[in-house]
């Protein structure tokens, strides 16, 4: 499909459909008038012979140092080759590919003196599929991600490689299949170009979209082990939720009530005697709601920073001055992530505690490992174990990464957000948690099993009967790793999330 970008304006919803390889990118021509009417203040600065830092003087600590009109295109050149200085393995194709469209979508607003046809070079490269080969190592998330986009911006010089179709070419080959011509950077260009968010907040967009995913399946996961356990429903009462007044809560509880409606296994042990269930039954509102309100505060964050200009200095063309500021300071994303990774770690440490218990008979009435003729077979044994250690995995990467800063650039920059890690390893902690919902999901279905001829809900037994379309009863000791990667396959297809029809964006 085609994409027509109005800049500043992207939404939640519109990332899975630039994310799409099939999806091509146009600009709304409306913006077309800001971008030319940026670049003539930029030449109309450098006709006055005024000193504008980034345009004709040098960078970070060598901003005093005054550059002749005769080596400016020199200057940005020189500038984008230098701090193409990263490390490590290469970003993801989704995540280019992001950080494309982010960085079109704030040049294009017209606040960064930058060339239509720089911003249309760009978006050549997005229709083309042509990633540059990006280091994911070497940004500390102010002066924006330098090192990361300058590696972006060099395949328009013609310098480094792409990756096309998985493979990885030079930066010719990349431009002659874009059909771009080797660009000169006008004054300014290289500077925009490389200052901006736009990498740490892709990273991060895609660490919020993996933990919609974790969090939906731990809400059904967690709904069907109050049932596999013979837990109660009561805790999830709207009184309860409403007198303590999160709005977030009262949601949570909303989508257990819903997932649990009209479950026969409840009706059966209603007069039980069963005081209180432990808390990672009981409290999964609390919880779960907690997480819920955070992954918003970070969803309205990350989509401002996405429609952001925030490279520096920045052009007014209203009032034909360039000023010069701070919005590459990725402060707002660091935190975000940082929040985001606090709930990701414990949607998958309260997933865990849940597995724990329904593998215990004292506390589930189950039998022991959830399998048959425990002894000779050990079950859900060491599933469990797999899961405590990527619980315990993310509480150490869930560690807040802005409270760090490393001054760099001879003190100029004295302080910095640490991004850019912020928001790398929120992939990494959302599979972590995928990987421990999925062998929750695992053992509430054999829960349910061994709780017939009693049925769950309608809804939820739709969930159990698309788990055992893709992986069977566990009646007795199977190599047992290929049944939580078809669990975990079931998380990342969204079939979860078409069953239940939960998605945060609708709340």
């Amino acid at each position: 499909m085609k994409f027509t970008l109005t800049p500043g304006q992207l939404s939640y919803s519109d990332l899975n459909i630039l994310l799409d390889e099939t999806t091509t990118l146009e600009l709304n021509e409306n913006c077309f008038e800001d971008i030319f009417a940026s670049e003539k203040t930029v030449a109309d600065i450098l006709l006055e012979n005024k000193t504008t830092y980034g345009i004709n003087t040098g960078f970070g600590s060598l901003a005093r140092t005054q550059i002749n009109s005769d080596e400016l295109e020199t200057l940005q050149h020189s500038l984008v080759l230098s701090h193409a200085a990263g490390t490590g393995e290469l970003l993801s194709d989704q995540a280019v590919r992001l950080i494309l469209a982010l960085k079109i979508n704030s040049l294009a607003r017209g606040f960064s003196g930058v060339r239509l046809q720089t911003i249309q070079a760009l978006i050549k490269l997005f229709n083309k599929n042509i990633y540059p080969c990006i280091p994911s190592q070497g940004s500390v998330g102010a002066s924006g991600d330098l090192a990361p986009l300058a590696h972006l911006s060099a395949i328009l010089l013609g310098v480094g490689e792409a990756r096309h179709q998985g493979n990885i070419i030079s930066a010719k080959k990349a431009l002659e299949i874009a059909e771009i011509e080797s660009l000169s950077l006008a004054p300014k260009e290289g500077l925009a170009l490389l200052n901006g968010t736009q990498v740490s907040t892709s990273l991060s967009l895609l660490g919020l979209m993996a933990a919609e995913k974790a969090f939906v399946a731990a809400i059904i996961a967690g709904a069907l082990s109050v049932d596999a356990a013979f837990g109660s429903a009561k805790p999830f009462d709207a009184r309860i939720q409403e007198v303590r007044g999160h709005v977030s809560q009262i949601s949570a509880a909303k989508m257990f009530r819903d997932l649990l409606h009209g479950s026969e296994i409840l009706i059966a042990h209603h007069a039980c005697g069963k005081v209180q269930d432990p808390y990672s039954l009981r409290c999964q509102p609390q919880v779960m709601g907690a997480c819920l309100a955070h992954w918003f505060f970070a969803c309205e964050t990350l989509m401002t920073e996405a429609n952001a200009v925030s490279d520096n200095p920045l052009v007014f063309p209203e009032q034909n001055e360039i000023i010069s500021g701070g919005n590459f300071h990725a402060e707002p994303v660091a935190m975000a992530a940082d929040t985001l990774a606090l709930c990701i770690a414990e949607i998958g440490s309260l997933s865990e505690r849940r597995i724990a218990l329904l593998i215990d008979p004292n506390f589930s009435g189950l039998p022991p490992y959830l399998v048959n003729h425990a002894g000779v077979n050990s079950g859900f044994m060491i599933a469990q174990v797999t899961a405590a250690s990527l619980a315990s995995e993310n509480k150490s990467l869930a560690h807040p990464a802005s409270v760090d800063s490393i001054p760099t650039s001879a003190n100029q920059e004295d302080h910095v957000s640490m991004a850019t890690f912020a928001g790398r390893r929120l992939l990494p902690m959302a599979e972590n948690t995928i990987g421990i919902v999925a062998i929750e999901l695992l053992a509430s279905c054999q829960g349910i099993d061994f709780r017939r001829p009693l049925k769950t809900s309608p809804l939820l037994e739709k969930i159990h009967a698309e788990v055992r379309k893709h992986i069977p009863f566990y009646e007795k000791d199977r190599y047992f790793a290929p049944d939580i990667l078809a669990a975990k396959h079931l998380i990342h297809s969204g079939i979860l999330q078409k069953i239940t029809e939960i998605s945060l964006s609708k709340i």
